[in-house]
Order: structure tokens, then C-alpha cells, then sequence
């Protein structure tokens, strides 16, 4: 693995007991209605039957629910309560399967994406290491401030053929063996699902814009012409709604197709 002058050494990670309260509230909510098997439209109990099962206030479980609610999994009726929302159904898959196949409710890694496809993947990693978490990561990851991030910059390829230019980011306490791994050659989500407790890309915003690339993107995606690249930006959930990855990725527009369900 390519790393900075220092060594990848984790400098004390930050667990989930790090997370605020109505966080892990909210994971543990996630994994419940999974397990339970619930589907969209189902009815959630009261929030005081929540707080009670949670041994939580109610003013924490509200905060619990409403960080759903921000993910799109629950939605709120007046007078009448929580329900799963119409477009929940995609984050939930019973927790734990670290092994979930491809087009399972997860996200899908460009590795998964590749191995799906018959394509020959492999990648050029300019930089991986260790340093502490920006202000403005730390509010995105949901981290402490200086908290130790995972960051890593590589070019990948398919078939020989270069593709896209990524920055990734992910918190170090949820996946510690980052460091050990060689990404010129290991999938990143592969080694997220091999971590212990395993970290499941369950949901992810995202969002894509074309541009003109800058003179290092034309070096590093080999453009000789006019071809824009279009820029996405990824930020991934594990299986308790903890953001799990912050990834840019900048594809050449020749060689990068956007397809997505819309759901209303």
C-alpha cells in the first residue's frame, strides 16, 4: 500500500460509544424493524413505548426517530403516528450478512460493480493514511473533531482502461484493518464487510455533476479532448444508519454510466 511519510498506525479510534445517544438509538432501532421483518407502511409503536423500550427519554427517542426520518426509512402522520416509509424497503435486509450478495439491499461497490460485470479491475493508489477528521468531515461522518480518518486516493480501472479518479474517507473506529489492506488490489467494500462487527453499506446519498476536469484529472484519466467528467458524491450508511463512507469520485464522462430508480 502507497501511504504518507508516517506510518499507518490508528492513533485512538473512536468507537460507536462515541456517537450521540439518539444515534445509537436510532441503529438499534434500524435493526430491530429489520429483523422483525416489517415492510413499508407498517406501524411503529408509540414514541413512549419506544423511549421505554430503549430506556431512553422521550426527547432522545424523538431525536432517534427524526434521524430516520432524515434517511427516508420512517415518515410521521399526524395524530396517528411513525409508519415505514413508501421507499424503505432498501435498507431492510436482516442485519449481520456480511456476506450479501450483489443486488441485495446494499450499496454496490465499483469492485462488486466489476466482479458483476466480468470485468478485470485493478487500481493505482496515489496516497493512503491516517489523519485527523476536518470540522466540516467530522459534522458529514458525524465524528468528533481530530477523530482519525481513513483517506485514500486512487485511480481505478477496468479491462486497462481508466475509468475514475476516487477520494475516500471513512472513519477509522468502524473498520481499523483499512490501514492493513492493500488497495491496489482489495475491493474497499469487501474489507468493510470483513470487519468486526462487519460494516454493511446499507443506504447512500448521492449526487453527480458534470464538469471539465481539472489539469490532474486530464493527467490521471488520460484526456486528450473535449470529454467532461462527471463528479459523484457518495455518502454511504452502514446497518445502524452510522455514515460509514465519504467518497468523490470523478469518472470520464466517455466511460461512466448514471442509472437510478426514482421513487416518489
Amino acid at each position: 500500500m502507497s501511504s504518507s511519510d508516517s506510518p499507518l498506525l490508528p492513533q485512538g479510534p473512536l468507537g460507536s460509544e462515541a456517537l450521540p445517544l439518539y444515534t445509537r438509538v436510532a441503529g438499534r432501532l434500524l435493526d430491530d424493524i429489520a429483523a422483525n421483518g416489517a415492510r413499508p407502511g407498517d406501524r411503529l409503536p408509540s414514541e413512549r413505548a419506544l423511549a421505554d423500550r430503549y430506556g431512553v427519554s422521550r426527547v432522545t427517542m424523538r431525536s432517534a426517530l427524526n434521524e430516520l426520518a432524515e434517511r427516508g426509512v420512517i415518515e410521521s402522520s399526524p395524530a396517528r403516528g411513525w409508519f415505514l416509509a413508501a421507499g424503505s424497503a432498501h435498507v431492510l435486509s436482516p442485519p449481520g450478512d456480511a456476506a450479501a450478495p450483489v443486488g441485495s439491499r446494499t450499496v454496490q461497490g465499483f469492485a462488486d460493480y466489476a466482479e458483476r460485470h466480468g470485468f478485470g479491475v485493478r487500481a493505482e493508489v496515489l496516497h493512503a493514511r491516517v489523519r485527523a477528521a476536518t470540522v466540516q468531515e467530522s459534522e458529514r461522518l458525524r465524528v468528533g473533531p481530530g477523530a482519525d480518518l481513513f483517506e485514500m486516493r486512487r485511480v481505478r480501472f477496468l479491462d486497462d482502461r481508466v475509468v475514475v479518479l476516487e477520494h475516500n474517507r471513512l472513519p477509522l473506529g468502524l473498520c481499523p484493518g483499512l490501514t492493513e489492506a492493500d488497495f491496489s488490489r482489495d475491493s474497499l467494500y469487501a474489507t468493510l464487510r470483513r470487519a468486526d462487527p462487519p460494516q454493511l453499506p446499507r443506504v447512500a446519498d448521492y449526487s453527480v455533476e458534470a464538469r471539465q476536469p481539472t489539469d490532474e484529472e486530464r493527467e490521471l484519466l488520460e484526456i486528450t479532448d473535449a470529454t467532461p467528467v462527471l463528479v459523484a458524491t457518495q455518502l454511504a450508511f452502514n446497518q445502524d444508519a452510522q455514515p460509514l463512507e465519504l467518497t468523490v469520485a470523478s469518472y470520464r464522462g466517455d466511460r461512466y454510466h448514471f442509472r437510478a430508480s426514482i421513487t416518489g
